[in-house]
Order: C-alpha cells, then sequence, then structure tokens
C-alpha cells in the first residue's frame, strides 16, 4: 500500500486546541457546540449554510468545540490564530451565558452523561467501544510540524517518543474524574489509550513498514481511515506533518504556545541531525511505556528514563538543565525564543494539575471552585 507524504516547508507548524463548553453559572458541561458552530459560521463572512468553519470545529462530544490554526512560521503567528477564533467563540457564548475552558477532563461533569455529535463516524466509534469510548469525556493540544522530506516522518517520531514523558508532565491537567481525585496528574492519558489504535505508536525501521502496518489495519477492518491511527505521536501523511498529540488540555494560550515551542524546536533539531546523517537514538519499548505510566502518575515529579543505558533524572531537571538551555540556538532561529522561556515559567507556576488541586484545596474540596479558576485563567492568563 503506497502512501504518499504531501509536500511540506521544515517547522512550519499548527496547532489543534480542544475547549470545553460549560455553563456559566454551574460549571457544568453544556451540550451547546452545535448553537455555537452554527452560529460562529453564520457570524463569518463568505460561508454558506451547512458550510464548516475553517478554524472552529466539531469534535466528538457535543460540550466541545476545536479550534484548529493554519499553516504558520513562528508560534506567534499560530497563538493570534488561535486567539482571534477564540475571540469568535466567545463573540457567540458570552451572550449565551456560556464559558469555555480547557484542562485533560472536567473536574465533576459525569463522563458517561455527555451526548455525543450525531456523526455516522463518531457513533460507530461509541457502538465499537462501548463503555471505554462513553468516558472519553478528555481534552488536549496537539501540534503539527511540517517535515520536508517523507523519510524524516518515522526518524523524528522516535526523537520526540524521547520527550513523551517531559510534554506528559508539562501538560498533565487531569487529577479529577467525575468528582473524584485519581491521585494522577494526567488521568486522560491512561484513559486515551483504551482506544483501539491510540496510545504509544509503534515504530518502523522504514517507510515500507509503515505502509504495511496501515495496510493491515484496513484489510483487517481495524480502521476506515488513516486519521483513525490515534497514537499520541503520529506522521501525518495528508499534511507532511508529525503530530504531536499527548498533551493534555492547556488552559492559557502562553501554556499553549511553550509546548508548541518545544515541539517546533525538537523537530527542527532531529531534522538537522537527520541532514548531517545522524542516528537518532532511540530507546526500548519498555521504558517508553514505562516513561508515559510515570508522567502520567507524578507529573513534573516524574524521574524519567533518559536513554537505552537506564539512566534516569527528575523531568524538570532534565528541562532546565539539558533541554532548554540546548535548544535555545534552535529557537532564536525560529523566532519562539520567548515561548520556549515559558516552558521554565510552567515548572515555576506549577502545572495545570498542580493548580487545580491547590484552588481545590483552598476551597475545602470544592471542584467548583476549580472550573471556575480554569475559566479566569483563559480569560485572563495563568496568574489569573
Amino acid at each position: 500500500m503506497q502512501i504518499d507524504f504531501a509536500d511540506s516547508e521544515q517547522s512550519t507548524l499548527g496547532i489543534e486546541w480542544e475547549l470545553a463548553l460549560v455553563d456559566g453559572q454551574t460549571g457544568e458541561l453544556a451540550s451547546v457546540a452545535q448553537e455555537v458552530l452554527d452560529q460562529v459560521t453564520a457570524n463569518h463572512p463568505g460561508l454558506q449554510d451547512g458550510e464548516e468553519h475553517p478554524h472552529i470545529k466539531q469534535e466528538l462530544l457535543l460540550n466541545t468545540v476545536e479550534l484548529v490554526t493554519g499553516v504558520h512560521h513562528t508560534v506567534s503567528e499560530a497563538k493570534a490564530d488561535l486567539q482571534r477564533s477564540l475571540d469568535a467563540v466567545r463573540e457567540v457564548t458570552d451572550p449565551m451565558d456560556v464559558e469555555v475552558f480547557c484542562a485533560g477532563s472536567h473536574p465533576f461533569s459525569p463522563p458517561q452523561l455527555q451526548p455525543v455529535t450525531d456523526k455516522e463516524r463518531y457513533a460507530k466509534l461509541i457502538d465499537r467501544t462501548q463503555w471505554w469510548g462513553r468516558q472519553m469525556v478528555i481534552y488536549g493540544v496537539h501540534v503539527h510540524v511540517g517535515l520536508d522530506h517523507r523519510n524524516k516522518a518515522l526518524p523524528v517520531m522516535d526523537a520526540l517518543l524521547n520527550y513523551m514523558p517531559h510534554f506528559q508532565a508539562l501538560s498533565a491537567s487531569s487529577p479529577y474524574w467525575g468528582g473524584e481525585d485519581t491521585g494522577y496528574a494526567s488521568q486522560r492519558a491512561l484513559m486515551f489509550q483504551q482506544l483501539p489504535t491510540a496510545g504509544l505508536p509503534f515504530t518502523f525501521q522504514s517507510w515500507g513498514q509503515y505502509e504495511d502496518y496501515v495496510y493491515d489495519m484496513f484489510t483487517t477492518g481495524v480502521i476506515d481511515t488513516g486519521s483513525e491511527i490515534r497514537w499520541d505521536i503520529r506522521p501525518v501523511p495528508a499534511l507532511g506533518t508529525i503530530e504531536m498529540r499527548v498533551c493534555d488540555g492547556l488552559a492559557t494560550l502562553e501554556e499553549v504556545g511553550a509546548i508548541a515551542a518545544l515541539t517546533q524546536c525538537l523537530v527542527e533539531e532531529a531534522s538537522q541531525q537527520l541532514d548531517v546523517g545522524w542516528a537518532i537514538p532511540t530507546m526500548p519499548r519498555w521504558f517508553l511505556k514505562e516513561n508515559k505510566w510515570r508522567a502520567a502518575r507524578y507529573g513534573l515529579d516524574a524521574i524519567i528514563i533518559l536513554n537505552r543505558a537506564g539512566d534516569e533524572l527528575l523531568v524538570t531537571d532534565h528541562l532546565r538543565n539539558n533541554v532548554l538551555n540546548r535548544l535555545e540556538p534552535i529557537a532564536a532561529k525560529l523566532g519562539c525564543s520567548e515561548e520556549l522561556a515559558h516552558v521554565d515559567k510552567i515548572i515555576e507556576r506549577g502545572a495545570g494539575y498542580q493548580r487545580q488541586r491547590t484552588v481545590a484545596e483552598a476551597s475545602d474540596g470544592d471542584l467548583h471552585a476549580v472550573v471556575l479558576d480554569l475559566i479566569q485563567q483563559m480569560r485572563k492568563g495563568p496568574d489569573a
């Protein structure tokens, strides 16, 4: 099975940001996405009835909208794109007394009671996955980075897998599930991997092996389209990108920019190494799986495995003492130095799961206060 890889300019990027819609008074999830999307489309010049907005999309659940950027060269451009879409959503939701927020999960609304968007592909997913599918009240941030050659896709995926726990820890923001503290920094990470083809990607020695895998998945009925391969990190041949999908939802545009900058810089670094003939170091799958669990469980307190030799280090120490310093020249070249520096701000301020627990503790365990705080963070920034 031949899978073509679209032409793409190296290290261009796009971002997808999934947002939860909630009642402005109670903080409960509000299943009003269709009404919001209809009005957003009506407000957009040049769109006809039934035509989808180019940057504001449907998702699995009726309590969710997704903001999708165009293709950009810099993180700041992508952030401005997201802000325009967010403003367009608020133009509709504010008069409805509906608020938006983003985290890996909603702290207290019952997952199994959330209506699914009326589309055949979503109905098929729920029918197939049953209880697990009905639990997917989760929100994430996806970052696409362009690659200038198909042969870079799988090695760059391997490179990003080495940093999967860093992304998981920085973005972890789903400690609560159905009103209960799970004890995990990211409940979303463990929940999402229950879907078919979700979770850690397989590794391949060649593009041909990857094509064989996709063919096998089609032949055996596991997938109907390539987009149903839902790995934490995946090549997207139709766009000519590598997509980082491991991240929990991020509460603020500043944090989205930080994660996007880290992704863009790591992809550019790997691309440069491949251009000069260097091999990308890899780790055994069992180390990758353990790293994902540690980051989901302990977040920024995770001690992660760094290499094939089994060396370990606190994830924040590795970020501060190695990764961020090493990537700064690349960030300067890509024009995202300011956004990359915000990674350290996440560590200093605390990741989303830490901030949520702090608010809950200060509010005698009231998770409504957590949602209201998330709403204010999205409106006013992480220091709101």
